[in-house]
């Protein structure tokens, strides 16, 4: 089969790879139809951030296809449509996967459409629902509202978690676009000031994949029992925080990723969102957004798009 590899530059090619095996009873194997781009695959790309062991060298955190094997008496069977988080592979014609990390689309979802929810919907409903914790009446604050994340998370804290939502972007359009979405403040970062807007509307969760000198300041915002979650340091990996905060106020700054949990970890995550999201999606309450759909054979452009920071949710690609 074929899957999207990297040469020694770090190029892109289309080349051929041995095809992917069932090894237990639990696998399922996917005719990958369409696969989302994330910002890890960037990092994988540059050489930071490798796979878990197990899964392709080649990129691809979660795609959308039809199953081609399956356990007899298992969850799904061959023909099945579903999405499926991965710990990577999802540049390719087929994949395996453990049958826990497959969701069945959403109804009246195409490939495309579903191939992104699996990363950024259990990202933001992990960090939402298990890590932060999050009550109804809440304030949440997400750094980023625009991207794909942000876009997830924005609806979840919205729309499924009753929260007011704060959220930093990069322009006044991407402001607009993301009060569209459900966010009650935005704060243009060229423009306006964070840690004055955070004063004036204290978060009790934040998602944060940026990090950075203003992060300590940011969190020293935050209401009593707040809960930060650091995701990444996109802004850089330093800081300075008063840790006396931290008692003061009884707040928790935490670590968290999705990638390197296990298989069954993450399939307790999705089994989650299946059941508190699914309907939501289903109903039309939201949806994720597509920022552009590109064939598989530009998966550098659509790097290179994510690299700019100007797609509003999420970049797919198409697999011939």
């Amino acid at each position: 089969m074929k899957a999207m590899t990297f040469s020694d530059s770090r190029d892109f090619v289309w080349s051929e790879v041995p095809e992917p095996q069932c090894h237990d009873e639990f696998d399922v194997k996917l005719a990958v139809k369409a696969c989302a781009v994330n910002r890890a695959d960037l990092m994988q790309r540059a050489g930071i951030y490798a796979p878990p062991p197990g899964w392709p060298e080649w990129p691809g955190l979660e795609c959308a296809g039809v199953v081609l094997e399956a356990p007899e008496g298992g969850r799904f069977k061959p023909g099945d449509a579903v999405c499926a988080l991965l710990g990577g592979g999802g540049y390719a014609e087929r994949v395996v996967v453990p049958q826990g990390m497959c969701m069945p689309l959403p109804r009246g979802y195409d490939f495309a459409r579903a191939a992104g929810i699996p990363e950024v919907y259990a990202t933001a409903y992990l960090n939402l629902r298990i890590v932060g914790g999050i009550s109804r009446g809440e304030t949440f604050f997400i750094n980023g509202g625009e991207g794909g994340l942000g876009v997830a998370a924005i609806q979840l804290a919205k729309h499924v978690f009753g929260a007011k939502v704060v959220a930093q972007v990069a322009s006044d359009e991407n402001a607009a676009f993301c009060r569209g979405l459900g966010a009650d403040v935005t704060c243009n970062r060229f423009k306006d000031d964070l840690v004055a807007v955070l004063s004036a509307n204290p978060p009790d969760v934040a998602i944060d994949p940026v990090g950075g000198p203003l992060m300590g300041k940011c969190i020293s915002t935050m209401n009593v029992r707040g809960r930060w979650i650091s995701l990444a340091s996109m802004a850089g990996p330093e800081t300075v925080l008063d840790v006396n905060l931290l008692w003061r106020k009884n707040l928790r700054v935490i670590g968290s990723t999705l990638r390197s949990r296990t298989s069954e970890e993450k399939a307790e995550i999705l089994a989650g969102l299946v059941r508190e999201v699914w309907p939501a999606l289903e109903s039309g309450a939201f949806a994720p957004h597509v920022h552009a759909v590109m064939p598989v054979s530009e998966a550098a452009a659509a790097h290179a798009l994510l690299e700019t920071g100007k797609n509003r949710g999420k970049v797919v690609l198409s697999i011939p």
